[in-house]
């Protein structure tokens, strides 16, 4: 037998989140009107009862029930007046929220403008806060500090995708290649290069170089050697040049060695002048100067060089997005760690604590001198853009039930009043 397909699920019906709303305002309309009906069906038994004889309490009943009818007719239509005409009746001053939505809006802002957007008031609010306290209390988590970390690299890695290669090097070539091209070359060289001799510091570079060409002389004996006596003359016996081709391999050797242990051999010192030299004519011959120049323009100018920058900026880029994406990364390790210890510091330490308790005071007063007016303009403007009839259903949804109790305590009120002003009138005749 085969079995029918199954029935789609039927969506489930949107969930009105005023629908309570809805239901309280209309019971509590029900029970306010209720109370209006009961009064009025007071008063017309009772004043009949009285043209047939009632007793003598029937009076003060009848007083009060005139009197809630009074004060519950005269709260209705102040309840009413708020957010529609009575009865549909276009009587002055009434439909406030729909005829003054703006003014209303305006009145408003300038109320919070004046009252809460203070900056005495925002400034004293954010020092009792603990801002900073509370933030390294949090920080210091290691689950908040990871997701602090996990929403930095988001932003970080949307950051770097928006960036193309070629829009980056195309603003590092007009901002940090012109400025550097824009300068002359000799002068800063020259002066570098006279403060590196001066003090010593190429010294440890001479002697890495010294070494290195003396390890590759005793690794490439037979190299060097070749080379030798590959130059020498054809009619030169061979046994000749394999002593001339061992003497010099030994001489250069022992030349390498004695200027590489010999702080103050001549060979430094020669190299040590040539530098003092070179570095001065950089500074002030014009010829070298002029060389220098030309050797700069020729290296940025070069493709070779260009295509170097393009392919250190693709690299760069993707380093930064592999160590962004990747949440056991150094970077992100490093992010995180100091995230973490920057909170343990917000926390523990007075002095961090209170100067960032400072900053947070001073921006929000900042921004509370030059943007309260801008700020509080958003209630005016939004107010502006509503549908009038619609912006009084909704106030009306929010605070009417509330407003109900306005009609029900007139109602009782409304009696009592009536109750005692026709007891003490009764007393004085």
């Amino acid at each position: 037998m085969v079995s029918a397909p199954p029935r789609p699920a039927t969506p489930a019906p949107a969930v009105d989140p005023d629908a309570q709303k809805r239901r309280d305002l209309r019971r509590m309309k029900a029970t306010a009107t209720g109370l209006l009906l009961f009064a009025v069906l007071v008063y017309a038994v009772t004043i009949r009862w009285e043209h047939t004889g009632a007793p003598g309490w029937v009076p003060y009943v009848s007083a009060a029930a005139e009197a809630a009818m009074v004060g519950a007719l005269a709260d209705w239509f102040a309840v009413t007046a708020l957010f529609k005409h009575p009865l549909g009746i276009p009587i002055p001053h009434t439909a406030l929220i729909r005829t003054r939505k703006d003014a209303l809006g305006k009145s408003l802002q300038s109320f919070v403008t004046s009252n809460f957007l203070v900056e005495e008031v925002v400034r004293s609010k954010v020092a009792g806060l603990g801002v900073a306290s509370r933030f390294g209390s949090w920080l210091a988590d290691p689950r908040h500090a990871e997701r602090v970390t996990a929403e930095l690299a988001t932003l970080a890695r949307a950051a770097v995708t928006v960036l193309r290669d070629d829009a980056v090097q195309s603003v590092l070539e007009q901002t940090v290649v012109r400025r550097f091209v824009e300068r002359p070359w000799g002068p800063a060289a020259g002066k570098l290069l006279g403060e590196v001799v001066q003090g010593g510091d190429h010294h440890q570079l001479v002697d890495l170089g010294l070494d290195e060409a003396y390890a590759w002389l005793l690794e490439n004996r037979e190299k060097v050697v070749s080379m030798v006596t590959e130059q020498a003359p054809s009619w030169s016996p061979r046994f000749v040049d394999d002593r001339i081709a061992s003497r010099i391999f030994n001489e250069l050797t022992r030349v390498v060695r004695e200027v590489r242990n010999d702080p103050r051999h001549r060979a430094r010192i020669a190299l040590d002048d040539l530098l003092i030299r070179f570095a001065e004519d950089l500074r002030s011959d014009p010829f070298t100067m002029d060389r220098a120049e030309a050797l700069k323009r020729r290296l940025l100018d070069h493709p070779e060089v260009r295509g170097a920058m393009s392919r250190l900026l693709s690299t760069g880029r993707a380093l930064v997005l592999q160590a962004i994406d990747d949440p056991g990364s150094e970077l992100r390790l490093r992010v995180r760690d100091g995230l973490a210890s920057l909170g343990r510091r917000l926390h523990d330490d007075p002095e961090l604590r209170d100067k960032v308790d400072g900053w947070a005071q001073d921006a929000v007063g900042f921004a509370v001198r030059n943007y309260a007016n801008e700020v509080s303009s958003l209630i005016s403007e939004t107010v502006e853009r509503w549908d009038a009839a619609e912006a009084s259903r909704k106030i009306e949804l929010q605070v009417g039930r509330d407003l109900q109790f306005i009609r029900i305590n007139g109602t009782v009120v409304g009696a009592l009043a009536g109750l005692a002003i026709y007891t003490i009138s009764e007393l004085l005749l």
